[in-house]
């Protein structure tokens, strides 16, 4: 690549960069409850905030001639009083008050092959995968700012690596905006540098000897910002640069030193305006039973295709919990809940049967004339899904187009339901409900690294029960 193509490469992504900088100074504002690097904590009110939206993460590769990846990155957001979901990282708040806090979490790494387009410089290399770290992160604060340690062991048969982070950050607000300025350094051991940047001797070329980055220390500095549009809608931004370690550099497969990053995203927040929870606010439970259907969502909500026959014939049951965030929505018939829960695959002895579980947020309209006399609810859930391992009907179906699987993907789960109290003129049963759904699993079409870039999923027509607490 001429200096002159870089160059113009260069200029493009800045200019990009650029604009993400300007949407996050003009991007609630940031508590200063945020724990460790997760820039995501902070943005709901603790305990009990939920959220949903999307970003786009855009980041310069460093993998030679491999460009700028654009990213979708889905927000599923939870911050309870001990728990917190926050799209791509998981933790339990084992320790925490006003001046320290101490977390043990799961968190996704944005690093590996480009599933998509492999450029030549990494052609007839095996893959190298994002994987999942387990880490364990302490903070201390104060009107200073907020300075923080966190360890991470990479545990999902990628690289085996480790990593120690330690970094600092100020935490500054005024109205509707919040500014999050912080620098890290980050100590990554050999393991970890050599799986994503190294070269092994079976893979070595005459253009691409063999190589082993070694460990390093890369230095990063960056900028987070939240802006509220309204009681609701956040505007999230974000720009950063890291400086990569002389050894990663050096490797024949990397290009550049400098990596800049930008996210820009919308989130909806469900947080209740009063809070904690209040007490009062329902609870809800659902059981279900289900089979699988080579019929697509769409198809099946329109009952163009309702068909549960498939090459394996296999079937889910599951149990969920929920509870209600938002009741009539602006005066609307319109309801929004959280829900949790596990389901189990009967996969019919053609692999092991496997649990999934599910954490999602639910919209329910009710809005119909009879209403009234009938209670009749359609709605639409939507969060994520992991499973055990991959279902059979996914495995088949991914095969047979020749694309990739991921146990983590996005869940949708339209419903309709009914008042069996109604029906049946039975008080007591009022706030049960009978109703028919389809359990989805996808990868948003192959655009989400956090979903591995799957295109493509499952899908399972169900029955199910629904009752009040």
């Amino acid at each position: 690549m001429t200096c002159e193509v870089r160059a113009r490469r260069r200029a493009g992504l800045l200019r990009g960069l650029a604009a993400a900088t300007c949407i996050a100074v003009l991007a609630t504002p940031v508590p200063a409850h945020a724990a460790g690097s997760d820039l995501l904590t902070g943005v709901l009110a603790e305990p009990g905030g939920a959220g949903l939206g999307g970003g786009l993460r855009i980041e310069r590769s460093m993998y030679r001639d491999a460009g700028t990846r654009n990213d979708l990155l889905p927000l599923y957001m939870y911050d309870g009083k001990h728990i917190y979901l926050h799209a791509y990282r998981f933790g339990l708040k084992l320790d925490r008050s006003e001046t320290h806090r101490f977390d043990v979490f799961i968190e996704h790494r944005f690093e590996g092959f480009p599933y998509d387009k492999r450029p030549a410089s990494l052609a007839g290399m095996g893959d190298r995968e994002s994987g999942l770290d387990a880490g364990v992160s302490y903070e201390l604060r104060g009107n200073w700012g907020a300075a923080y340690v966190e360890a991470l062991h990479n545990f999902s048969d990628a690289s085996g690596g480790n990593e120690v982070r330690l970094g600092y950050r100020y935490d500054w607000k005024s109205g509707r905006l919040g500014l999050r300025p912080y620098a890290m350094l980050s100590w990554r051991d050999s393991s970890l540098n050599n799986y994503y940047y190294g070269v092994r001797p079976e893979e070595a070329t005459a253009l691409r000897p063999a190589y082993q980055p070694g460990a390093g220390v890369n230095a990063e500095l960056g900028l987070f910002g939240v802006y509220a549009l309204s009681n609701r809608w956040r505007l999230l931004g974000g720009l950063s640069a890291t400086r990569w370690s002389k050894g990663v550099i050096g490797s024949p497969i990397v290009d550049g030193r400098v990596q800049p990053t930008a996210m820009i995203g919308l989130m909806y927040d469900f947080s209740p305006e009063d809070k904690p929870w209040p007490e009062e606010r329902p609870i809800f439970m659902r059981a279900l039973y289900g089979k699988a259907t080579e019929c697509d969502v769409a198809k099946t909500m329109r009952l163009a295709c309702t068909s549960t026959q498939t090459e394996d014939g296999t079937r889910i049951a599951g149990f969920e919990i929920g509870r209600s965030f938002v009741e009539r929505l602006n005066g609307w018939p319109f309801d929004i809940a959280g829900y949790v829960g596990v389901m189990r695959h009967d996969e019919r002895n053609v692999q092991a049967d496997i649990w999934q579980l599910n954490a999602y947020m639910r919209g329910r309209w009710y809005g119909f004339p009879w209403s009234d006399r009938v209670m009749t609810r359609i709605s639409m859930g939507a969060g994520i899904s992991y499973a055990q391992a991959v279902p059979v009907l996914e495995r088949r179906n991914q095969e047979r187009s020749g694309r990739n699987t991921s146990q983590l993907l996005n869940y949708l789960d339209p419903t309709i339901d009914f008042s069996v109290g109604d029906v049946l003129g039975v008080q007591s049963l009022k706030k049960t409900f009978l109703g028919f759904g389809v359990s989805h699993r996808s990868g948003i079409f192959g655009t989400s690294q956090l979903l591995g870039n799957v295109n493509g999923g499952s899908n399972y027509i169900y029955s199910y029960l629904e009752w009040e607490m």
